[in-house]
């Protein structure tokens, strides 16, 4: 076991500061998570699973049918369904059947969620921006590099 000597201290095994990594990364990653939820939900009414189903349709022009979205989003069918519902209730979603397989909707951002989004998407970016702030452009590409490591780009659904 690979141990490491911190000054002045006994000599402790590596696996306690990837211990150490890991409880920092959660706790970061729920302190982000948290004040995003919070921003949407004061800032526009939304709530975090909303922008990211909408940031789904966004992606495709052609929509996308539930299982889509549910994978996308990497929860059941029955989750998506609460969460398009209300999309559609406020005029930001709109479900059109598909014409090859008339059992299936595609679920599509309308002319109001698409400008909606866009405006959600920028005050999104600009508070990521600001709650990673304490890090320079040049430490960005070293810390994402790390963090890939652990789940490489594209895996893991995110």
């Amino acid at each position: 076991m690979a141990v490491r000597q911190a000054k002045g201290a006994a000599r402790e095994p590596v696996s306690k500061d990837r211990l150490r990594l890991w409880l920092r990364l959660l706790r970061s990653s729920r302190f982000i998570e948290a004040e995003i939820r919070e921003r949407l939900r004061l800032s526009f009414g939304i709530t975090l699973p909303q922008f990211d189903v909408m940031s789904a349709l966004n992606r495709s022009e052609s929509g996308l049918i539930m299982s889509e979205i549910s994978r996308f989003l990497m929860v059941s069918n029955g989750n998506v369904t609460g969460i398009v519902d209300r999309l559609v209730a406020d005029g930001l979603a709109k479900r059109v059947q598909d014409s090859a397989d008339r059992r299936k909707n595609q679920v599509r951002l309308t002319a109001k969620g698409r400008k909606a989004f866009v405006t959600m998407a920028a005050a999104h970016e600009s508070w990521i921006d600001e709650l990673l702030g304490t890090y320079n452009g040049a430490e960005l590409p070293g810390l994402t590099d790390a963090l890939e490591r652990i789940v490489p780009a594209g895996a893991g659904g995110g």
